[in-house]
C-alpha cells in the first residue's frame, strides 16, 4: 500500500475519532493542514494521555506491576499498619493477604479485628470465611458462615450465600447446595450463581433443568446493556459452551 494512502487513512481515522469525541476543532484543521505530523501531534496530545489515564490502562499497569512484584502492595500495607494499627489499615492488609494467597495471615488479621469493640462486624466474619474457603477449608468456612448467621440473623449478603453454596458442594452436601443455588438464582446479581447452579444440576444428572437455567440466563443477558454483558462475559461463555456441548 502506498505511503500516501496510509497517511490519508490514518488522517481520516483520527479526524473521525476527533469528531466523535468533541475534538473536531481545531484538530481536523491541524491534521489536514500538516499531514502525518498533525496526526502524530493528535496521538501525542490527545490519545496517549487518554490511554494512560483510562481505567483500563490503570488496571493493565497494575497487572504488570503485580506480576513483576506481587508483594509490593503487601509490603506497603504492612508498613502502614506498623505506623498506625487501625481497623482500616489491618483490614486492607488482610484483604491483600487473601489476594496474594496468604490466607492464614489474612485469617489472623480478621480474627484480630473481630476481637476489637469497633471491629465486631459481620463483613469481617464473611471475609474470614472467604479466606478459609480459598485455603481449601470449606468445613471451616461453613462453620464461620453459620456463626455469622447466628450472631447477625439480619445480615443479608448474596455473596455470602454464594460462598455458602460453594462450600456445601465442596463438602459433598449436594442437595443442600442445590437448594441454596435455586434460591440464589432468583436474586443474585450477575450470572455466576446461575451458571454454578446449572453446572451442579448437570453433575447430578438433571441435564434438562441445567439447559433451562443456561438458556434462560443467555436470553435475559441478550437484552442487558453491553457493559453488563462484558462484565459477565466469562460466565456467559461457560453457559454457551455447556449448551453447545449438550446438543
Amino acid at each position: 500500500m502506498p505511503v500516501a494512502l496510509i497517511v490519508l487513512l490514518l488522517d481520516l481515522t483520527l479526524i473521525y475519532h476527533a469528531s466523535r469525541t468533541g475534538r473536531l476543532r481545531p484538530w481536523a484543521f491541524i491534521i489536514l493542514l500538516v499531514p502525518m505530523m498533525g496526526a502524530l501531534a493528535y496521538i501525542a496530545v490527545e490519545l496517549i494521555p487518554e490511554w494512560f489515564s483510562s481505567h483500563g490502562a490503570r488496571q493493565a499497569r497494575q497487572r504488570v506491576a503485580n506480576r513483576l512484584d506481587p508483594e509490593k502492595r503487601y509490603r506497603e500495607l504492612s508498613d502502614r499498619l506498623a505506623d498506625a494499627d487501625t481497623i482500616a489499615n489491618r483490614a486492607a492488609l488482610a484483604d491483600e493477604c487473601a489476594n496474594i494467597g496468604r490466607f492464614a495471615e489474612a485469617e489472623q488479621h480478621y480474627d484480630h479485628i473481630l476481637k476489637l469493640p469497633m471491629g465486631h462486624d459481620p463483613a469481617y466474619v464473611f471475609r474470614k470465611a472467604q479466606a478459609e474457603f480459598s485455603a481449601k477449608r470449606p468445613v471451616d468456612a461453613l462453620t464461620t458462615l453459620d456463626d455469622l448467621q447466628k450472631q447477625w440473623p439480619d445480615f443479608d449478603s448474596a455473596d455470602a450465600h454464594l460462598l455458602y453454596a460453594r462450600a456445601l458442594v465442596e463438602v459433598g452436601r449436594t442437595d443442600e447446595a442445590l437448594e441454596e443455588y435455586h434460591a440464589l438464582a432468583g436474586y443474585y446479581p450477575g450470572a455466576e450463581a446461575r451458571v454454578r447452579y446449572g453446572l451442579l444440576l448437570q453433575v447430578v444428572g438433571r441435564t434438562a433443568e441445567a439447559r433451562m437455567v443456561f438458556n434462560e440466563l443467555l436470553i435475559q443477558m441478550r437484552r442487558a446493556p453491553k457493559y453488563l454483558r462484558n462484565a459477565q462475559a466469562e460466565w456467559l461463555s461457560i453457559a454457551e459452551k455447556q449448551l453447545s456441548a449438550s446438543r
